[in-house]
């Protein structure tokens, strides 16, 4: 039986639930819920324990779904279903402002997820991607990797003008052979114990290594420290002996 037909044979009848339902192209869930949210009544039952439903019912069915799916908000929808035609159509155009805002607002965050496709360069200049680049292909582990892209996401938020000057500086830090030497001895030193023997010996080579690239501390390099230090019991070790001698130093006439 088509829809139509569906509908005609109950005009001036009463519906179950169900057929309410199926007259409006939704679930008796969906009645049910327009119900909890005051959009449809609820009649009472029938001496059977029944609800019936009024054809009326169907038809405010039908209108309640229609501006659903049209994107109306539930909250919005019982006054339009009684609000005069000027009311009606000024509410409308509301909504579908309200609407082209949503769209736009989505078309953001769909250009921002085509975005993060591109990894790093999302967050930092293309000239610090190569660079890290070229960390990986020395050999840098995969934690120690995480650790220099945040330094540089810090840096970058907080000292953009930096960036070039820096990028400079360590690539020229990397030319140096006893640089990646110590790059790779700290990422071997992960898992020691803190009072390792081995971190004795380390500790000098980077102290040594850090006076011979002095440079003044900034607050992205410290909060960078602070990271590093949290990863490892004997990378904490390290830093904390480092930023002892340095102090040291700092306070020496």
């Amino acid at each position: 039986m088509s829809s139509t037909r569906f509908v005609a044979a109950r005009i001036g009848a009463v519906l179950t639930i169900g057929q309410l339902a199926a007259t409006a192209g939704v679930t008796v869930r969906t009645v049910r819920h327009y119900h909890q949210v005051g959009l449809l009544p609820e009649p009472e039952r029938d001496a059977s324990g029944y609800r019936r439903y009024p054809a009326q019912a169907a038809v405010d069915l039908i209108r309640i779904r229609t501006l659903a799916d049209a994107g109306v908000p539930l909250s919005r929808i019982d006054a339009l279903l009684h609000a005069q035609p000027a009311e009606f159509a000024t509410a409308i155009s509301e909504i579908d402002t309200a609407l082209g805002r949503k769209i736009d607002q989505l078309a953001e965050y769909r250009h921002r997820i085509a975005e993060l496709a591109s990894g790093e360069s999302l967050f930092l200049p293309g000239e610090v991607v190569t660079l890290l680049n070229r960390m990986r292909g020395l050999g840098i582990s995969q934690q120690r990797m995480r650790l220099e892209r945040d330094a540089w996401i810090l840096l970058h938020a907080l000292d953009t003008d930096a960036i070039p000057h820096r990028v400079r500086e360590k690539n020229a830090e990397f030319d140096d052979p006893e640089t990646i030497r110590l790059y790779r001895a700290v990422d071997e030193s992960v898992d020691w114990h803190p009072h390792d023997p081995r971190l004795d010996r380390l500790i000098d080579d980077l102290d040594a290594w850090e006076i011979a690239h002095t440079r003044s501390p900034t607050r992205s390099t410290e909060l960078v420290a602070s990271r590093i230090a949290e990863s490892s019991p004997a990378w904490q070790r390290i830093v904390d002996a480092l930023t002892h001698r340095a102090e040291q130093r700092a306070s020496e006439p």
